[in-house]
């Protein structure tokens, strides 16, 4: 006969899994190791409180940005169309793409031997920095002296999916936490009523990689981007079926959190306190995010300004909610706009007619909420990003081999451009360089883990020492494999 203290032992044994036992002994260990060690700070130190995951937390010095909005285009846009000025490839426009750009390459739809194709649209230098810039972005040209654009970027991926995945996550295969995802773990978010990390989409669909983009991976879930609608309720089912008051779902939530808490002391699984966590979050969200994301309150110059539609999805309505979210204290709004895939394969894909719609799109939004932070005091310490996943080949796409009748170009990971600003990042400044055609980036080129590392710099974190253990290595979202640089040359 056993007693009853003993029973109880036995059943906790039988609820923890191995996974769990795991996990726990290695904390244990690494906590050991972790207090001989002079100098090395991993994410298991940040001690986060399961019950107040977003609480606001101290990076390891001071940070140039509180938060982030990142703008991004999916599908890879031009840059050979916006920000990379190239008057030499205008000299072999309609000739036969030199073999160099040929031998050893892989291209999506490219076959035999395509044509050269030069800039589409007129280039012209912007602003007091002089920036160059097409005349696609007449609005944005207006607030080019705060932006500050890298046009060497690279990728070693030439397919959406993996390339969105290795510019948000580091690596180009599922299961790692997005940038985001990171930020929020590391500095929490300055409010308790909303997520940390949003989510926007317009274009119709979601990015090709799907929500993994804006996952939390092998972090705690709670840390995953939450993804909202700029139309309708911003989040499904966040209020009360009919019948229920907030009275009841306040004593309902009580008793389910008494349950949970229960089962989080017998069993030792933090994801049933961050369940709690998310619970009460969307408790107090039916109040707050409603208030939020109403952007029908914005006067009517705002709504000019931005060039707004309320009650639509529309690229414009989600930089207006990202200024709303920021300024209410969002750590990491994440906007995907989709529609950018400009292959030439019938009008909508065509430099001439789509394109042009998607730099209408976005054009006028973008210098608004630039100048909508500024002016609010908010764009210093909020860094603004925008790129796609990767660029464009300076050859003309022939898919199949034939000369097409639309005029697109093929995804290019040797060569795009990406711009910040705000948050420390030096405004007015242009970085880095592509060859004289436009094909691979030749001075300073800048990988996605160059960027994280940045990134992280930015908003206060040493990138090698902020690390979580998952799977034998403190990883990080620089990624352990791979090298990677902090762009001092761009900080302010």
């Amino acid at each position: 006969m056993i007693d009853a203290s003993q029973q109880l032992q036995h059943d906790h044994l039988q609820h923890q899994t191995r996974r769990h036992f795991l996990h726990q002994g290695s904390l244990g260990l690494a906590g050991m190791w972790l207090a001989s060690q002079s100098g090395t700070v991993s994410a298991a130190s940040l001690a986060k409180d399961p019950a107040q995951p977003f609480a606001p937390a101290p990076s390891h010095f001071a940070p140039k940005a509180k938060r982030v909005i990142y703008l991004h285009m999916a599908g890879g846009p031009s840059q050979l169309e916006l920000f990379d000025h190239k008057p030499e490839l205008t000299k072999y426009d309609g000739k036969d793409c030199p073999a160099e750009f040929l031998e050893g390459k892989q291209f999506a739809f490219i076959q035999g031997v395509p044509k050269m194709l030069a800039s589409v649209f007129p280039f012209h230098q912007a602003g007091q920095s002089g920036q160059w810039i097409s005349d696609r972005l007449p609005h944005f040209e207006k607030v080019i002296d705060e932006v500050c654009v890298i046009k060497s970027m690279w990728s070693d991926q030439f397919n959406h999916a993996p390339a969105q995945l290795l510019l948000h996550t580091g690596s180009q295969n599922p299961g790692s936490p997005s940038a985001g995802a990171w930020t929020t773990y590391g500095l929490g978010s300055e409010n308790q009523n909303l997520p940390g990390f949003i989510a926007l989409t317009s274009g119709g669909k979601n990015p090709d990689a799907g929500k993994s983009v804006w996952g939390s991976g092998f972090l705690p879930s709670v840390y995953q981007g939450v993804q909202c609608r700029s139309e309708g309720d911003p989040v499904l089912f966040l209020g009360n079926p009919e019948g229920v008051s907030r009275n009841l779902r306040r004593r309902s939530l009580d008793a389910l959190s008494e349950l949970n808490q229960r089962i989080a002391t017998e069993v030792g699984d933090p994801e049933t306190l961050t369940r709690i966590a998310q619970y009460e979050m969307a408790f107090r969200m039916q109040m707050h995010a409603s208030e939020a994301f109403d952007i029908s309150k914005e006067p009517k110059h705002v709504h000019e300004a931005y060039a707004t539609q309320p009650g639509r999805e529309s690229f414009a309505n989600n930089c207006l909610l990202a200024r709303r979210l920021a300024e209410r204290g969002v750590r990491f709004i994440q906007l995907f706009d989709w529609g950018w895939d400009s292959h030439g394969t019938g009008p909508n894909t065509d430099l001439r007619d789509g394109f042009v719609k998607k730099c209408q799109e976005i054009d006028q939004p973008i210098a608004a909420l630039l100048t909508d932070l500024k002016q609010r005091g908010l764009l210093d310490d909020t860094l603004v990003i925008w790129s796609g996943e990767f660029g464009r080949t300076p050859m003309r796409e022939n898919r199949g081999g034939k000369t097409m009748r639309n005029v697109g170009r093929d995804h290019h990971p040797a060569a795009y451009s990406l711009w910040m600003a705000g948050g420390g990042v030096k405004p007015g400044f242009s970085y880095g360089e592509t060859d004289p055609l436009g094909y691979e980036a030749a001075i300073d080129p800048v990988s996605a883990h160059d960027l994280h590392a940045t990134l992280m710099q930015l908003l206060g974190f040493d990138h090698k020492r902020f690390t979580y253990p998952f799977q034998g290595l403190e990883q990080r979202l620089t990624n352990v494999t791979k090298s990677s640089r902090i762009l001092h040359e761009v900080i302010a």
